[in-house]
């Protein structure tokens, strides 16, 4: 039998809020993102999971703890979000008065991480979460996710471009017949 891999990204924080590039910096889930995270529990439905693993920054951690699964969980290291560098905490509408076509899928990241380090990152939850045996839950960042579903499609890491990601969304990742696939993509509440 082929497992599906569960995909959730933490609920809201100020900086997902305005915009601002969050990458190792660790804050706080808001009060609305709490709601969002509690609100994860009934839209999972309970459901079981063999393994459970979030990202070590708070906003996954808290969302994994709200949502009912932190007594399961594992943190994981690579399941951090992009170092974004010296982009940290800025806009891309910011970034885009130096540098007017500036993206981060094209142009990545100075001075943090390249967008094929976080694949390969990507590449090894994947590896990980192979080896458990049955469904496993991620909880984790963005652009992170979106990177991840990337290297489980085997597509290139930039692609993850088209693959827009709320707070608190849920994707699966799974099989049709012998081929990997989105199963489903950014459910939210709302």
């Amino acid at each position: 039998m082929k497992h599906e891999i569960w995909l959730v990204r933490h609920g809201e924080t100020a900086w997902s809020q305005s915009g601002q590039h969050t990458g190792w910096t660790d804050l706080a889930l808001t009060p609305g993102g709490e709601q969002q995270a509690l609100g994860l529990g009934s839209r999972l439905g309970k459901r079981e999971f063999r393994a459970v693993f979030s990202s070590p920054l708070q906003r996954a951690r808290k969302t994994c703890e709200l949502a009912g699964y932190g007594v399961q969980v594992v943190l994981l290291d690579d399941l951090r979000e992009w170092n974004y560098g010296s982009l940290e905490g800025r806009t891309a509408q910011d970034i885009r008065q130096a540098d007017p076509d500036w993206t981060i899928w094209k142009d990545g990241t100075p001075d943090g991480e390249s967008i094929e380090q976080v694949y390969e990152r990507a590449g090894q939850v994947i590896s990980k979460a192979s080896e458990v045996g049955g469904d496993v839950l991620l909880f984790a960042h963005g652009h992170l996710l979106r990177i991840l579903a990337c290297c489980y499609l085997s597509l290139p890491p930039r692609d993850g471009r088209l693959l827009a990601l709320g707070t608190a969304a849920i994707s699966v990742l799974g099989w049709e017949k012998e081929t990997r696939v989105i199963r489903l993509w950014n459910s939210t509440a709302d």
